[in-house]
């Protein structure tokens, strides 16, 4: 779903005339049936006009895409603020931004960890670049249109009232904000300058219709990265009924289609290996260009799975694999071709304290 979607010169003139507040309002409750809270409102409010500066410049197509709170379909991820069009090769681009109001962070011992004063006292946050970065990867492991067109996508991160520039481009964070750049209160201009690097001519935001319309499917590389991590690792082994059952799911799945969809349910108490199964699946489903996902209301089980099976590929792009029944209030019907439930009956509509 795309809260908003204009063009460079659209999205201008509803600041001026201070409509754009009022137009993304309406257009998240007529998406979503829900309201908007007064915090979501008054980052926009204190966001946008700072992204509209950044973008007033002749160099920056009018007909450039602009799209504001673009949710990831596979995900509950919101993405604030993409702009669109093509680089001079006329290759499909789409920057991607990540806004933030802190007006400083501290550093961390973790990696891309920093602290931010946040909601009356201080928390423990992904660093802003990173952010970015997983948003960006998340698009491109599951969206088949991003990977063939293809559209490349160029992460950054505007921390327009922050002043932390020694920690949030300190050297320990330097491989998060090679892969998606931060740009501080002072680094507008740096901010514009990176935009026209990747944008040269405007697409009416055409670049984003075809990102929210992509088939979701895994990438081959995530697919084969898990199946190579699976292959060898003696507690993934299948014995007597877990094969039984694991075949039994994968041939229902390939035999499913949106207007003939199949359900397995399998009993077993704790220590039958049911998880296992699960991980198997999940890798052999991704292995057939089905875009799954393993499904818990708990998450202690998904982190446990989720440490064991990062390798090369960072936790986050593993973390995208795993998911709680909160994430898929917003998912489209049919967005996924095969949902893997752990402890189906426990599930409900929220995830969190306040389900």
């Amino acid at each position: 779903m795309i809260v908003y979607l204009a063009t460079k010169a659209e999205f201008h003139a509803d600041i001026l005339t201070n409509r754009i507040e009022e137009k993304i309002q309406d257009a998240f409750k007529r998406g979503t049936g829900k309201k908007v809270g007064d915090s979501e409102l008054a980052s926009w409010r204190n966001s946008l006009p700072h992204m509209d500066r950044v973008l007033d410049d002749p160099e920056i197509p009018h007909d450039t895409g602009v799209a504001i709170e673009f949710g990831i379909p596979q995900s509950a991820k919101r993405v604030d603020f993409i702009i669109t069009g093509t680089r001079k090769d006329k290759q499909r681009t789409a920057v991607i931004v990540e806004l933030k109001q802190w007006q400083k962070a501290t550093a961390t011992d973790k990696d891309a960890i920093v602290s931010t004063f946040m909601n009356g006292r201080d928390r423990e946050v992904n660093h802003p670049s990173y952010q970015a970065w997983s948003y960006a990867m998340l698009i491109e492991d599951f969206n088949e249109t991003v990977r063939e067109d293809p559209i490349h996508l160029n992460p950054c991160a505007y921390l327009h009232n922050c002043e932390s520039v020694s920690v949030i481009r300190a050297p320990f964070y330097a491989a998060h904000t090679k892969a998606a750049p931060a740009f501080l209160r002072d680094d507008a201009l740096k901010l514009r300058e990176f935009i026209k690097q990747h944008v040269k001519y405007g697409d009416a935001g055409e670049t984003m219709y075809r990102i929210r319309d992509g088939r979701i499917r895994p990438s081959k590389n995530l697919a084969d990265h898990l199946a190579s991590l699976l292959k060898g690792k003696q507690e993934f082994y299948l014995i007597d009924e877990q094969k039984l059952v694991y075949e039994t799911a994968r041939s229902l799945a390939s035999k499913s289609t949106p207007e003939s969809k199949n359900v397995l349910i399998v009993n077993g108490g704790p220590g039958t290996g049911k998880t296992v199964v699960a991980i198997n699946l999940l890798s052999a489903l991704m292995d057939q260009d089905l875009a799954a996902k393993y499904v818990t209301k708990n998450g202690a089980p998904r982190a446990v799975y989720e440490l064991m099976l990062t390798g090369k590929f960072s936790k986050s792009r593993i973390s995208n694999l795993f998911g709680g029944s909160g994430g898929f209030t917003e998912t489209l019907a049919n967005t996924f071709g095969a949902l893997i439930v752990d402890e189906a009956h426990r599930l409900n509509e929220k995830s969190g304290l306040y389900s």
